[in-house]
């Protein structure tokens, strides 16, 4: 008897599976993503951003991202013949993705194409390639906020600058002259100081021919492929801050011993390292004995790139968890059409819409800074307040939407695994949550117009809810007391985002959005977890705007 071997070893039908979420423009499908770069002068990058969002929902960039996860980078110390080279390998799919967002401008285009909305677009690239790869986005946004570094100094950059700005991608590891693009790594911490910066060892001698040599050991060394590195060392004037290319122009590596890349809970598919500078070759940038302020400001820029790349990761949770939702049944009904389920996915959609308006209101104070002191003071303090509250925000999110799929978001062949690693990063890179806050309280006591700055946003949305004109005129009265109590830092903070975000929701999202979120968040009543959302709020409208839309 001829029995078919597939059926021979079928016990039965595999049915109620959730197809998978691919081939769809994350950018279009996205309507809180769409309403911020029209609410912010951003409507000219429509079509770049609909370019990248159908390459970020592609299935090709998803199968990219598992390969550069599965085989990760690997260290080359020397070659076949004992020569001490220094390189790391990557997987040929790193390569693809570094091609493809640096194709899209994802780390030039606000410099690129400066004018009005310029930051939030090529943050709202940022926004989208956090859903495509997040390792890929270590490289982008250091080389996004070195730019402004490098341009202080008009010869180095009139060597860096065509290549940082270039939208082609030179993975080669070698010297710079013959490359047709190039991306910049950051070298800060070390092992006794950690985020303590001013406890930086690192010497560095003066050659006397404008170049120094720098001798000394970096704790974490992100993207050591690099082909240019920002750094800190010691020189008479105390920590200044240089520029340290990868490779001499001969070709050799630039005194750059890598002692080994870390082995990562999340992030895999970047390599970070440890390195000792053996005499690297560097030039000083900015004025010596100043390299803390040179360093910090490259951070504000990074911190906020860290809370546009947190809020895409929210966005793709939500996503994974509607999605699913919406094709699995249990108990005769659609997950989305259980009360419960639809609580749950309402909120966490809330939470991402926040995120996602509060990251790219600062972007468009960035926008808008060179001719308003407001905005300017508004992207200063905004950028450590928005990096703390998304960041910490985002691992909340990620466990809750997994938790939406079972144990099916359990597995490492579902994104939501990888997605699970990678979400606490964003809060311990560019600095922990207590150094945020530290930055936050100095922010208010060295710049004094950014207090009212931040209250003047705050007060855009007075009377649009009584709830919240009460909640802004208890912060009014209680901000000072907490401003000058170290120990209150997290909990200022987290009022100031909370505020700073329903502010925004009132003003820009829809009233279903904003009425939840003051309900919840400001109401004085909120235990932070996901599906609290009161009876008088639609959840199952509002749990199924958030799945996305693939046709």
């Amino acid at each position: 008897m001829n029995v078919d071997i597939a059926t021979r070893y079928s016990s039965h039908e595999a049915t109620n599976q959730v197809p998978i979420l691919a081939d769809y423009d994350a950018f279009g499908a996205d309507p809180v993503l769409t309403a911020a770069i029209a609410a912010f002068d951003a409507d000219w990058a429509g079509d770049r951003l609909h370019e990248a969002g159908r390459a970020v929902g592609s299935a090709r960039v998803q199968e990219l991202a598992r390969l550069a996860n599965r085989f990760t980078p690997e260290l080359r110390a020397f070659d076949r013949f004992g020569n001490r080279i220094d390189q790391v390998e990557f997987h040929p799919a790193w390569h693809e993705l570094m091609e493809l967002a640096i194709g899209h401008e994802t780390h030039a285009l606000a410099w690129n194409q400066p004018g009005p909305g310029a930051q939030v677009a090529r943050a709202a690239l940022s926004y989208l390639w956090s859903q495509g790869e997040s390792g890929i986005c270590c490289p982008l946004s250091m080389t996004y906020a070195a730019i402004p570094i490098l341009k202080q100094e008009p010869d180095l950059w009139a060597h860096w600058g065509p290549l940082v700005s270039s939208n082609r991608y030179d993975r080669r590891q070698m010297a710079s002259g013959a490359k047709t693009g190039a991306t910049v790594g950051t070298a800060m911490t070390e092992k006794q100081g950690g985020s303590d910066l001013r406890q930086t060892q690192t010497v560095a001698e003066d050659n006397g021919d404008g170049t120094w040599s720098l001798t000394g050991h970096k704790w974490f060394f992100s993207v050591p492929h690099s082909d240019v590195f920002l750094t800190l060392a010691r020189t008479a004037e105390g920590i200044s801050c240089f520029v340290v290319p990868g490779w001499l122009p001969d070709g050799t590596r630039n005194g750059i011993a890598i002692q080994r890349l870390k082995d990562k809970c999340g992030n895999r598919s970047n390599a970070s390292s440890e390195v000792e500078f053996r005499g690297a070759i560097g030039q000083m940038i900015g004025e010596p004995g100043r390299g803390l302020r040179t360093g910090l400001s490259m951070n504000q820029g990074s911190r906020l790139d860290i809370a546009a790349a947190s809020a895409g990761q929210m966005r793709l949770a939500v996503s994974l968890a509607a999605h699913h939702a919406q094709h699995r049944r249990a108990f005769q009904r659609a997950l989305i059409d259980q009360p419960i389920m639809q609580n749950v996915i309402a909120d966490l959609a809330i939470e991402a819409e926040a995120a996602a308006w509060l990251a790219f209101r600062l972007f468009a104070a960035v926008d808008r800074q060179e001719g308003s002191e407001s905005e300017r003071l508004l992207a200063r303090i905004g950028a450590p307040i928005a990096k703390y509250w998304v960041a910490k925000r985002t691992p909340a999110v990620v466990v809750e939407a997994l938790e939406c799929h079972g144990g099916n978001g359990f597995i490492e062949e579902n994104p939501m695994a990888r997605l699970y690693r990678e979400a606490p990063l964003n809060s311990v890179w560019e600095g922990s949550g207590n150094v945020i806050c530290l930055d936050v309280l100095r922010s208010l006591e060295r710049e004094p117009g950014s207090l009212p700055a931040l209250l003047d946003e705050m007060r855009e949305a007075e009377g649009e809810d009584r709830r919240y004109d009460a909640r802004l005129a208890a912060l009014e009265a209680e901000i000072g007391e907490m401003a000058r109590n170290e120990g209150q830092a997290r909990r200022l903070v987290e009022r100031l985002a909370l505020m700073l975000q329903g502010s925004l929701l009132l003003r820009h999202a829809p009233a279903a959005v904003a009425d939840g979120f003051i309900a919840t968040r400001l109401e004085g009543r909120w235990a932070g977890h996901f599906g609290d959302l009161p009876a008088s709020v639609d959840a199952g409208a509002l749990a199924r705007r958030a799945v996305p839309m693939t046709s």
